[in-house]
């Protein structure tokens, strides 16, 4: 994401949206009410004939949100509302919406900003690293690139490898799984220029395929960890690992594990933690919040019911007393995990009674 203008004083930022992971982030920050200023298009019938040719037009307006919504496959945001400025032609007040997409520019304008929604935007704009993951074993592969909502799985394999006849034999294949793994490994490093590559595996697998790689711009950057299943959940146990924590400490999906563990681990203690909005508000009054965590679905459930004011109100009131706000994606481990605790939990100064 890139900040073209902005005067927070003024409540005004001009954004130009590069990619998805900027889509989530304004997704998070966008909030019924606000002034969004950005372009449409609309069909135009040239003359009054019936057989008068159509043309597409693109005009640039401010509504106010009124709804919120992630597109299909949340890859652009649509936001409805009432028409404030612009064409003649289109009357004030009427409903008109703007979708929001890659290479789109955007105006927004809020009565007020909160310090985590800067937050979020300056964290928008700083670089990503980017981490590639290869999970596998003699017979499954899988590979996943890590964004800043979490993860994005890019394929699985399926090796043909035929099954042992005796522990001591493993029979040849007619294909070198290997070889098929390296091919992948080269495509995705060209195509995402990944800072690290961790190659994960059970027993000495990781070792072999590892000896096996020859091109430079790949050896440089593997990490050599261990796992015991091919899958989604053993990435997530991966990116817990406390010896990975130095080389992934740039990646959000990292830090918001550890932060959910933190909390697993207070609850389960009956230490300084709650959750759920009832606990979570009183300990937000009586001003023990160090750490709120509110996933991005608790967020859209807000704005879907008109409540997010209440939200609001108590986040302002954390970062007045000095606690810290975290959005954490529900599209991982560790934001599911937090929306089965109701989306909204939080890290105490000290133990409530």
């Amino acid at each position: 994401m890139d900040i073209l203008q902005s005067d927070f004083k003024k409540g005004t930022v001009t954004l130009r949206i590069n990619n998805l992971d900027d889509i989530w982030y304004l997704h998070a920050i966008l909030e019924p009410s606000d002034l969004v200023r950005g372009k449409m298009t609309r069909k135009v019938k040239i003359g009054d004939s019936e057989n008068a040719a159509v043309t597409k037009k693109t005009l640039t307006l401010t509504i106010q949100a009124e709804t919120i919504e992630f597109g299909a496959a949340a890859t652009s945001i649509r936001v409805n509302g009432r028409i404030k400025e612009g064409p003649d032609d289109l009357p004030r007040e009427s409903f008109q919406a703007i979708a929001i997409e890659e290479g789109s520019e955007v105006t927004l304008t809020k009565t007020r900003w909160l310090s985590y929604q800067q937050q979020q935007l300056q964290e928008a704009t700083q670089k990503k690293y980017l981490y590639l993951f290869c999970l596998f074993d003699r017979e499954e592969a899988l590979f996943a690139i890590t964004k800043k909502y979490g993860f994005e799985t890019l394929t699985t394999l399926q090796g043909d490898v035929a099954k042992k006849e005796n522990t001591q034999n493993i029979q040849s294949t007619t294909k070198d799984f290997y070889q098929d793994i390296i091919k992948n490994l080269e495509e995705y490093n060209q195509r995402y220029q990944p800072q690290h590559i961790i190659l994960a595996s059970p027993a000495f697998y990781k070792e072999d395929l590892a000896a096996r790689i020859t091109q430079s711009t790949i050896k440089t950057k593997l990490i050599l960890t261990t796992c015991y299943d091919i899958t989604n959940a053993a990435l997530n146990d991966i990116i817990k690992q406390p010896e990975l924590a130095t080389i992934l400490k740039n990646s959000r999906a990292h830090q918001e594990h550890i932060l959910v563990d933190q909390l697993l681990k207070e609850i389960n203690t009956q230490g300084k933690a709650t959750y759920g909005w009832p606990d979570v508000h009183h300990s937000i009054q009586q001003a023990t919040v160090q750490d709120l965590l509110i996933t991005e679905q608790y967020l859209k459930k807000r704005k879907e019911h008109n409540t997010f004011g209440e939200l609001e109100n108590a986040i302002t009131l954390v970062e007045k007393n000095a606690g810290k706000i975290h959005i954490i994606s529900s599209q991982h481990d560790a934001g599911k995990k937090l929306d089965g605790l109701g989306g909204i939990a939080a890290l105490l100064r000290y133990k409530s009674y």
